[in-house]
């Protein structure tokens, strides 16, 4: 058996998530049917993560084996020609049989664009973006300075996904200009991510940079551990799987996304005062 690795972009707001279920349209079952079309078989694919319905992905990482004569044949184009236009393979490669694309992953980083025009919303924006309303970016970067670093995040996990440890490292918050003049990126990178996580960060510096929580309110709900004195969670439409780290791979590369793809003339920002 061949392992075959994609690097895979999609529109979520087509699909109830990655994840195969029996009654619903996913992305993983999506692929699935069209590398069975291909092999004449099923195949199982496997994710780097399990993206929720409705959140988007520019470089999601898939595996999945195949019988070795069948491993020469040209996967991005063929897939491409098999699935809907709301999902594309961006390349494909063969790997060594140790890689999986779930648990080698060093790091994912995840972005979320918030819409802060308060007159209008572009109706070719609204599949990607939160209409927020106006915030305060200095006390948004504030907030999500107390975030950052290595800590028990068990108050951002939504309930769903059983796990062992709650303990994560988030690096330092960017924030980036958007594709238009309204809106703001909010990139997150982190050696992993609970179910939900990064929505309800989101959620979280929303109410910060709206002049509800301050500084300490969020290191209270950060302590506390406790899902339940979190702010709500920030819809799924403004969120997108942008890289995923891998050694000596980065899906982000693969996806031609590189560290200012959101950026005009000037440079992104980590978390602290930002002006806008």
């Amino acid at each position: 058996m061949t392992r075959i690795r994609l690097v895979v972009a999609y529109d979520g707001g087509g699909f109830c998530g990655w994840q195969l279920q029996p009654e619903d349209r996913t992305v993983q079952g999506e692929l699935e049917e069209a590398v069975a079309r291909m092999v004449g078989e099923p195949v199982r694919l496997h994710a780097s993560g399990r993206t929720d319905s409705g959140v988007h992905a520019t470089a999601q990482v898939v595996h999945f084996d195949v019988p070795d004569e069948r491993a020469d044949l040209p996967w991005t184009r063929a897939l491409n020609s098999l699935t809907a236009d709301d999902v594309a393979v961006l390349r494909h490669d063969m790997v060594s049989a140790d890689f999986h694309a779930r648990f080698g992953a060093i790091s994912k980083t995840y972005e979320y664009i918030l819409w802060h025009e308060r007159r209008f919303l572009l109706p070719q924006r609204r599949r990607f973006v939160w209409d927020c309303g106006p915030l305060d970016f200095n006390a948004l970067g504030m907030a999500a300075e107390v975030l950052q670093g290595r800590h028990d995040f068990s108050a951002f996990q939504n309930v769903g996904t059983p796990v062992k440890d709650t303990v994560r490292t988030l690096e330092p918050l960017e924030m980036l200009p958007g594709i238009t003049p309204h809106e703001t990126v909010l990139r997150f990178t982190a050696d992993g991510f609970l179910k939900q996580m990064v929505r309800n960060l989101v959620g979280c510096l929303v109410e910060a940079g709206r002049g509800k929580l301050s500084p300490q309110n969020v290191r209270s709900v950060l302590y506390e551990r406790d899902r339940k004195t979190a702010p709500a969670t920030a819809p799924a439409q403004g969120l997108s799987l942008v890289r995923v780290l891998y050694p000596g791979f980065d899906s982000g590369e693969a996806a031609g996304v590189g560290d200012d793809h959101h950026m005009g003339p000037g440079e992104a920002h980590r978390s602290g005062p930002v002006r806008h």
